[in-house]
């Protein structure tokens, strides 16, 4: 049964129930903006987490001399960061005009966070064609190749799902992809995360700006300490509503 204030009371189960927690915890009230789903439940720790190692990375960069290459690091910190709102503000929803309002807010992230890592690309691509370097041999230059072909995978498809069910074969077989959407989503996070650490081991950061990896692996920890915990294992397929 749900309460007065539109979270579901604590004995009940469903959609509202968190990975770790109680139901309710980390749900969105009915009536409240959504933007406090940036902060609900363990958010915080993500928000904390992710906004450390952007200012990490930041600092790094600032505190060396400006070039093209510099817009690299700076765009894809910035495209992780918004990635990651887009994660934080759906999680909490579970009516349909919730979710609705959500997943718009959700794409919303999402297009200027991947605009951003794209942007990335580009420059880092640019920037190695003009100074004859090699490409995708590093551990890092790997992993942020998969990570950008997983994340546009995964716009694509959410994309695809939403507003081109037809892709599908209908609206109810979309909905079916959504649970692998939502469990692709986590991966994608976290292979981000992954990505920025390796970047603390190239050449380029050893030399030049030399940002910590233990910064990167605390601020990261603390990013999937708050996202993780929130997980609701009905969204994922993965326990039934009771």
């Amino acid at each position: 049964m749900a309460s007065a204030t539109g979270i579901p009371a604590r004995n009940a189960a469903g959609e509202e129930e968190p990975l770790l927690g109680r139901p309710g915890d980390a749900s969105q009230e009915r009536g409240q903006n959504i933007l406090m789903n940036l902060w609900l439940g363990t958010a915080p720790l993500a928000q904390a987490g992710i906004w450390i190692l952007a200012a990490v990375v930041w600092a790094g960069i600032f505190n060396t001399s400006l070039m093209l290459f510099s817009a690299h690091p700076l765009l894809n910190s910035a495209g992780l960061l918004l990635v990651t709102e887009a994660i934080l503000v759906l999680q909490p929803t579970h009516t349909a005009a919730q979710k609705r309002n959500g997943t718009y807010l959700h794409a919303g992230f999402h297009f200027f966070g991947l605009g951003a890592l794209l942007a990335g690309l580009v420059v880092i691509e640019v920037n190695k064609f003009a100074h004859g370097g090699t490409h995708f041999e590093s551990p890092h230059a790997i992993l942020g190749l998969i990570t950008y072909l997983f994340m546009l995978l995964q716009a694509v498809v959410g994309f695809t799902q939403y507003w081109v069910p037809s892709l599908y074969g209908g609206v109810d077989n979309a909905k079916a992809v959504w649970k692998y959407h939502r469990a692709s989503g986590y991966v994608v996070l976290i292979l981000g995360l992954v990505t920025v650490a390796a970047a603390t081991q190239t050449t380029f950061n050893l030399m030049s700006s030399k940002i910590q990896l233990w910064a990167v692996i605390v601020s990261s920890v603390l990013v999937l300490v708050g996202v993780l915990p929130r997980i609701k294992l009905q969204k994922l397929g993965l326990k039934k509503d009771e």
